[in-house]
């Protein structure tokens, strides 16, 4: 049982770490090493650098504070949140429990391209299978992914649903090695979508070569899990792609906060920072109250 878990390894999450390790919190910090701060060629405009440094260059600098603290890194892909009393954290890797847990995940996945997505989300397209799946009880579904995340998702559906399909949307599988033997469980369609048909609801799937297949509900989980999926799947107040907190980083789920990009408003390092240090200074009082 860790008293934190941290959800990313950006500006946020880096900095929320530092404080919880020195404050001799169990500290555990999860990520996929896909901050987009890795792009960054030059940061000029952050406190305290005489010199430009690259975004890879300022990341690395905060994990190797981090390692010196002992502090705990595990690089695996997130795919859910569980609540109940603690939490569990769901991984490529093995599942975690935690007192408090923050995310700080930046911002969420783009909107998937294909005709008449918005059109139908809330009425048959959905894109979390924790809040949605058992309106689908025995009855035809699927996944729009070709990721690790998606093969969770289709197979969370498996417990309403025998009749599962993951679509591709034209893309190769790209799951671990886990992953290839749980994907046998269901069907596969790697056929590029063109756009979704219905009348009140989603029916029909559409594909690019004009073939169709009819389905009761579908499921989004392109790429990997995003803050905003985290969140809807336990009933965290959002608004947009931005999750709701209070002046402590805390959302309306108590042990449950958010710092960074996710939160929305000024998306810049030292805001992420400066959020993932005051996310820490509540989880530290909040771990301090359960003992």
């Amino acid at each position: 049982m860790y008293d934190v878990i941290i959800i990313g390894k950006g500006p946020a999450g880096c900095s929320a770490a530092l404080y919880t390790i020195r404050a001799n919190l169990k500290t555990l910090m999860i990520g996929m090493d896909e901050s987009v701060l890795r792009k960054a060629a030059m940061i000029e405009n952050y406190y305290g650098l005489a010199e430009p440094v690259s975004g890879q260059s300022l990341l690395e600098i905060g994990e190797q504070q981090i390692s010196k603290l002992g502090g705990e890194m595990l690089t695996a892909e997130v795919f859910g949140i569980e609540w109940m009393d603690t939490f569990e954290v769901i991984t490529s890797n093995g599942n975690y429990q935690a007192k408090t847990v923050l995310i700080a995940t930046g911002q969420p996945q783009k909107q998937m391209k294909i005709e008449n997505i918005i059109t139908y989300e809330g009425k048959g397209i959905s894109y979390c299978t924790t809040c949605d799946g058992f309106f689908y009880k025995n009855r035809k579904v699927g996944v729009v992914g070709n990721k690790d995340f998606a093969v969770h998702e289709a197979s969370s559906l498996q417990n309403f649903s025998t009749d599962v399909t993951l679509y591709t949307n034209g893309l190769q599988l790209d799951i671990s090695a886990e992953n290839t033997e749980v994907v046998k469980a269901f069907h596969v369609n790697d056929k590029k979508i063109a756009r979704f048909e219905g009348n009140a609801s989603l029916e029909t799937i559409v594909f690019a070569d004009d073939s169709t297949e009819t389905v009761a509900g579908l499921f989004i989980a392109n790429e990997s899990a995003s803050s905003v999926d985290f969140a809807k799947k336990l009933g965290v107040m959002t608004v947009g792609n931005d999750i709701t907190v209070d002046p402590t980083q805390q959302t309306n789920l108590p042990g449950l906060y958010a710092a960074g990009d996710c939160t929305g408003g000024f998306k810049q390092i030292s805001t992420a920072v400066g959020q993932g240090a005051m996310a820490a200074r509540s989880m530290i009082a909040f771990v301090k109250k359960m003992r």
